[in-house]
């Protein structure tokens, strides 16, 4: 049997939970927008409920652990492909074992959950450390991410603890959307077509006048206290990769 839905988590969760109801078997789970039609295959369209989601995680906190929890959220957030039958395998042993399967990384479906719960780790603390935020004229610290996961709501906490007195928004320009904060709450924003493109590369006519001061003496302090001498490639890149330099001023 193979499964269709919204492509949100909770959706995800009620395909889990309808899997069970009906006691069917289950080849696929595959976001409706994803599914291509086949004279062979007719999926079966599983409308979001936050009840069964709900149901669902309680479930496996009882036979694992708020960590397990968690896990699977981030693992979600990952967009591997095939992310979800991982995940579903996930549920299905945990549902059917009398011991917490969390820790068993002899079993292929958790090592695999595990390893990629560190990529999102990795990722997350990369965004922590290079996110750069530019001021607008209306005093509000923009930035913009592409990351190769989708962590911009597992960074907010994070960004709403350090700048809590500045208004800000972090747009990731691969995913289409963005949180913005107003120092009292964060809310999901999106652009139009036309404005996400010109997000790409942000107008200095929008820019608040110090801002462009600031960039340019960052460039010049980073020029002026760089030694080409003790330049070592190899060991920059392990701390700072390539893919992250879109981000920061000085390697712009």
């Amino acid at each position: 049997m193979t499964f269709t839905y919204d492509g949100t988590y909770h959706g995800l969760l009620s395909v889990i939970f309808e899997s069970y109801r009906l006691k069917v078997d289950v080849q696929r789970i595959i976001p409706e927008f994803a599914w291509q039609e086949s004279l062979f295959e007719k999926p079966i369209f599983v409308t979001t409920r936050k009840d069964w989601a709900n149901r669902v995680l309680k479930g496996v906190r009882k036979k694992t652990s708020s960590r397990s929890i968690s896990m699977l959220h981030r693992c979600y957030l990952s967009e591997k492909e095939n992310i979800e039958m991982l995940i579903f395998d996930f549920i299905k042993k945990a549902m059917a074992s009398t011991q917490n399967i969390e820790g068993n990384f002899l079993d292929s479906t958790v090592l695999k959950l595990q390893q990629i719960n560190k990529m999102i780790g990795r990722e997350v603390h990369r965004m922590h450390a290079f996110v750069r935020f530019q001021l607008t004229k209306d005093d509000i610290h923009f930035s913009t991410i592409e990351p190769d996961f989708d962590v911009l709501t597992l960074i907010v906490d994070h960004f709403e603890k350090r700048y809590p007195a500045q208004n800000w928004l972090i747009y990731d320009l691969k995913r289409h959307y963005g949180m913005f904060f107003n120092q009292k709450k964060t809310e999901a924003i999106t652009f139009s077509e036309k404005d996400h493109q010109q997000l790409r590369v942000i107008s200095s006519s929008i820019l608040e006048e110090s801002e462009t001061s600031y960039q340019e003496g960052w460039k010049a302090y980073f020029k002026s206290t760089n030694i080409p001498a003790r330049r070592n490639m190899k060991l920059h890149l392990q701390h700072v990769p390539k893919r992250y330099w879109k981000y920061l001023v000085e390697k712009v």
